[in-house]
């Protein structure tokens, strides 16, 4: 097997490597709807005209919080992943899986009637951009592979 080599600056002070920068956008962009949960409850009073304004259809919303739950789980084990190695390894397949379902998702909304929107084109694009990053980053591969005892 090849050898990868990273940078010095990849690792970090106990010598694991770091996770990118890229990595967290991926994250946001899997948790979008855990993020507008969060955000429709901190505001309290708009709380409901947001989640309106974003998820019409109420069904939508609790099922896009599905997809979201390996990506929160990224967000909450990514600190200890070392500890967790078999589970932090599952989950980077989870995340995989996720970004399929949510790429799959819009357009299976514009086939069921909701009208193509600039908003959903830009979140498919989005979605395939991930997908492709989170299957092809060498260094992300690395970073979710199990050590070698």
């Amino acid at each position: 097997m090849k050898s990868i080599e990273f940078h010095p600056d990849d690792y970090d002070s106990q010598g694991r490597l770091r996770l990118p920068l890229l990595f967290w956008g991926v994250l946001l962009l899997q948790a979008r709807t855990w993020v507008l949960f969060i955000i429709a409850g901190a505001s309290r009073d708009q709380g409901n005209t947001l989640l309106n304004l974003f998820y019409p259809d109420r069904d939508n919303f609790w099922l896009g919080l599905i997809p979201g739950i390996p990506a929160m789980a990224a967000f909450l084990l990514s600190g200890r992943r070392q500890h967790y190695p078999r589970l932090w390894h599952t989950l980077g397949w989870l995340l995989v899986i996720a970004q399929l379902a949510l790429l799959c998702w819009q357009p299976a909304l514009w086939y069921f009637g909701e009208p193509v929107s600039g908003v959903g084109i830009a979140l498919v694009i989005a979605d395939i951009v991930a997908l492709f990053w989170l299957l092809t980053w060498p260094r992300l591969r690395a970073i979710f592979a199990l050590p070698h005892e």
